[in-house]
């Protein structure tokens, strides 16, 4: 890695903290939120009359934190991976084996996004039956999570590219 690359390198990983640093606390409050709305659907349901609308806000909050949260395993690298033909390469077939690997994930992702923004515009007339929300909320976060895994597919990709070995947290065997 020569130091003209140093500085690039040190702008993709700072947008990467802001993100993880947007998108942690979001999953925080809504796992908090929908522990919340949970609680009060089981009393209602048991000491007063259903709330109507916690089951809606539960689903669609779950949604959003497991997509959410999705793109924080992908960006520490923890998702299921049988790694062990990689690992055993030599050192610049592993980067060639990891580089193609990103390259699926990233067409996947641009594939992701695509679908996504189409099904969020199909569905957006869509009202959510206790809410009336517009299911364009709900479904918008497919296309978002998905551009975000992009981008951290991209930046892992350069980083292989101009030969960075500290690529992310690599996984730890349990």
């Amino acid at each position: 890695m020569t130091t003209t690359t140093q500085p690039l390198l040190k702008l993709l990983r700072r947008i990467e903290r802001g993100l993880d640093a947007i998108i942690q606390p979001v999953v925080f409050a809504g796992m908090a939120a929908l522990i919340g709305v949970i609680t009060l659907q089981i009393v209602s349901r048991v000491l007063f009359t259903a709330v109507g609308w916690t089951e809606e806000v539960a689903r669609f909050l779950l949604v959003w934190i497991t997509f959410l949260a999705g793109t924080l395993a992908f960006q520490r690298g923890r998702h299921i991976a049988v790694t062990f033909v990689v690992d055993a390469l030599p050192g610049r077939l592993r980067q060639i084996a990891r580089i193609v690997a990103l390259l699926i994930v990233l067409a996947f992702m641009i594939t992701l996004i695509v679908i996504g923004y189409r099904y969020m515009q199909v569905q957006s007339f869509q009202k959510s039956a206790s809410l009336r929300l517009s299911m364009t909320y709900v479904y918008a976060v497919m296309p978002i999570c998905a551009a975000i895994m992009a981008w951290y597919a991209l930046v892992d990709i350069i980083e292989l590219l101009l030969g960075d070995e500290t690529t992310h947290v690599q996984e730890e065997p349990l």
